[in-house]
C-alpha cells in the first residue's frame, strides 16, 4: 500500500515561471519529485536540522556548505536533510559553484533519494519562495475548502439518518470515481460507476481485492488505483470502500472515505438488523426499476444485490399480515421465510418493507412460468404465516414492473382480511371480480354515499339495539350463502326461526324485499364496499 501524499509536489514547483526560467535541472532523486512542498526555506548553514520541518524545501547557493573535498561533511549535511523529510534541495550556480556540483554531494542525495535540483541561472531566492509559498497557499486554501464541503455533507448526511445509498452518492459526487463496498469475503455488495469506468471494472474483483492489504485505516493500492478504507473495527471489520483514484489522492480524497465509513458504522449503528439493511437496499432497487426501468446505474446495482434484470420476466407481490388476528406476522420474519422460500427456489427476489407490507418483486428466467413460480413461493410461506399474498400481473420487461407492482397493492387491498376455504393461496386481479373493481374506485364519494344509502338504516338499527339483534350480520350471512339459509343460520349459531325472524326485521327496517334479486345485488355490493373502507388500516398503509 503506497503512502497517500497531498499538496503541490516539486515536480509542479519546477514547471513555476520563476523556477522555470532559472533554467533547473534534477540531478540527483528524480524519482522523488512527487513529493509534497509544505513550505520554502532558504539557508546557507551546513547544520539545518533544528530549522527545517518535514516537507520544507531548502534553497542554498551552497557558501556555507562543507569543502568539494570533505565527502563526509557534504554527506552529514544530506543525511540531515533526510532525517528530517525534507521536500529536496535546489542549488544554484554561481556563487559557490560555477558549473557542476561536487560528486559527493550528487552522490550522496542520490543514494538517500532527495531530489537535488541545480538552477543554472541567478535568481532571486525571495521571489522563488514567493511563488512556490503562494502556491502552497493556495493549494492549503482549497483543501481547507474542499474540507469544509466534506465536512458539511456528511453532517447533513448524519443528521438525515441518510442511507448507504445517499452515502455512496455522495462519495462519487465528491471523488468523481467509481465508489463500491464490499463485504468482508470481498464480494461487491455496491457499486457507484465513474465517468469513465469501462465495463469490466468489477471483472475478477474478489481475487484482485484479496491482494491488496492495508496496514492501517485507509491506504492507496498503486497498482489497482484504489484508494482503500476499512469498514468497522480492525477486529471486526464487515468490510471495505473502494474509491478508485488513478493517482496518489490528496488528503480530501481521503477524508471523504474516512467520513463515509464513519458514516456507513453511524448507520450500521442505527440498525443493526442485518435483514432490514438487506430490505432497505432492496427498497431503492425497487424503487430504481419502477421508476428509470432504463437506468445503467441500476441495473449494475440490481446485478451486483444478485438479482438479474436482463432478458427476465417480473412480477409485483405483496405480502400482508391479517388484520385482527390472535397472533400477527412478525415482519421480520415474515421477510426472512420469503427469503428463504425464494432461495429455496432458486428464485431471486426483492423483498423490502413499505407500509408494514411487504413489497416483493421476483426475476424469473424468460423461458420459466413466473405464476407457477409464485404459487410455488406462496406455498412454502403461507402454512407458516397468516397473511395475505397478492400478485401482480406478470411484467415481460422491466418497462412493466412499476404496473405489476401496483397492481399486487391494488390487489392486495382487494382481497379479504379472513381467511375463506374457497379463497386462493395467491390473490390475483383475475380472482376479486367485484372487490377488485371497488378497491380501484377506493375512497370515491358516490361509494360512500351509496353504502350509506344502503347499509345506515341497520347500522342505526344495531347501534341503538346492540347485540340482541345485529341485523347487519344476519344480511352478511344471507348474501354469502345465497343457495341455503340454513347454512346461512348455522354460521351465525342460530335457529332457522331465529334467522328467519331476523331477515323479516331487515326487510321491515329497509323497506325492501330480500328476494328481489337486484336488491340482493345492491346490498351485496354495498356491504364488500363496506367491508374495505372499514379496514383498520389508515388508508396510507392500504
Amino acid at each position: 500500500m503506497a503512502e497517500v501524499t497531498p499538496g503541490v509536489t516539486l515536480q509542479e514547483a519546477l514547471a513555476l515561471p520563476t523556477f522555470h526560467r532559472a533554467a533547473p535541472s534534477v540531478v540527483a532523486g528524480a524519482s522523488a519529485t512527487h513529493r509534497p512542498i509544505r513550505w520554502v526555506h532558504a539557508t546557507e548553514r551546513p547544520d539545518v536540522r533544528e530549522l527545517l520541518r518535514p516537507g520544507d524545501l531548502v534553497l542554498t547557493m551552497g557558501t556555507g556548505l562543507p569543502a568539494d573535498d570533505d565527502a563526509s561533511g557534504l554527506s552529514a549535511f544530506v543525511d540531515e536533510l533526510v532525517d528530517v523529510g525534507s521536500a529536496g534541495v535546489v542549488v544554484e550556480l554561481g556563487r559557490r559553484w560555477r558549473s557542476e556540483l561536487p560528486e559527493p554531494l550528487v552522490a550522496a542525495c542520490e543514494r538517500h533519494g532527495l531530489p537535488l535540483v541545480v538552477l543554472a541561472r541567478e535568481t532571486r531566492f525571495a521571489a522563488l519562495a514567493q511563488e512556490i509559498g503562494e502556491r502552497v497557499v493556495d493549494h492549503q486554501l482549497t483543501e481547507l475548502r474542499e474540507a469544509q464541503r466534506v465536512h458539511e455533507t456528511f453532517t447533513e448526511l448524519n443528521f438525515s439518518q441518510a442511507g448507504p445509498v445517499e452515502i455512496l452518492q455522495a462519495v462519487q459526487r465528491l471523488s468523481g470515481g467509481p465508489v463500491v463496498v464490499e463485504n468482508a469475503q470481498h464480494r461487491p455488495l455496491d457499486y457507484f460507476a465513474g465517468p469513465d469506468d469501462t465495463a469490466g471494472f468489477l471483472d475478477g474483483w474478489p481475487a484482485r481485492s484479496r491482494r491488496v492489504e492495508v496496514a492501517g485505516r485507509t491506504g492507496w493500492d498503486a497498482a489497482n488505483g484504489w484508494l482503500v478504507t476499512r469498514l468497522g473495527t480492525t477486529e471486526q471489520a464487515w468490510g471495505r470502500l473502494v474509491i478508485g483514484s488513478a493517482t496518489a489522492p490528496p488528503q480530501r480524497l481521503v477524508a471523504v472515505a474516512e467520513r463515509a465509513a464513519a458514516a456507513l458504522a453511524l448507520h450500521r449503528l442505527h440498525d443493526r438488523d442485518r435483514g432490514t439493511l438487506m430490505r432497505r437496499t432492496h427498497l431503492e432497487l425497487l424503487a430504481g426499476l419502477s421508476e428509470h426501468p432504463g437506468s445503467e446505474e441500476v441495473l449494475r446495482r440490481c446485478e451486483v444485490a444478485g438479482f438479474p434484470v436482463r432478458r427476465r420476466r417480473f412480477v409485483g407481490l405483496v405480502v400482508r399480515p391479517r388484520v385482527g388476528t390472535t397472533t400477527p406476522a412478525d415482519l421480520d420474519e415474515l421477510a426472512a421465510a420469503v427469503v428463504r422460500a425464494a432461495h429455496g427456489l432458486r428464485l431471486p427476489a426483492l423483498v423490502c418493507e413499505v407500509e408494514r407490507d411487504l413489497r416483493v418483486l421476483v426475476s424469473a428466467p424468460a423461458t420459466a412460468d413466473a405464476d407457477d413460480l409464485v404459487d410455488r413461493l406462496a406455498a412454502r410461506v403461507l402454512p407458516h404465516h397468516d397473511v395475505v399474498l397478492a400478485a401482480g400481473r406478470v411484467a415481460d420487461d422491466r418497462d412493466q414492473v412499476a404496473r405489476s407492482v401496483t397492481e399486487a397493492g391494488q390487489v392486495a387491498d382487494a382481497a379479504p382480511q379472513s381467511r375463506r376455504e374457497r379463497d386462493p393461496d395467491v390473490h390475483r386481479l383475475a380472482d376479486l371480480h367485484l372487490r377488485g373493481l371497488l378497491a380501484l374506485l377506493g375512497e370515491d364519494e358516490r361509494v360512500r354515499l351509496f353504502v350509506d344509502r344502503e347499509l345506515a338504516p341497520l347500522k342505526r338499527h344495531d347501534s341503538a339495539e346492540g347485540s340482541r339483534t345485529e341485523l347487519l350480520a344476519a344480511l352478511r350471512a344471507l348474501l354469502l350463502h345465497p343457495s341455503s339459509k340454513t347454512d346461512a343460520a348455522a354460521s351465525l349459531h342460530l335457529s332457522r326461526a331465529a334467522f328467519y325472524d331476523r331477515l323479516a326485521r331487515i326487510e321491515t327496517v329497509l323497506g325492501a324485499d330480500l328476494d328481489d334479486p337486484d336488491v340482493r345485488v345492491s346490498l351485496h355490493v354495498a356491504l364488500v364496499a363496506d367491508e374495505l373502507a372499514s379496514d383498520p388500516r389508515p388508508a396510507g398503509d392500504r
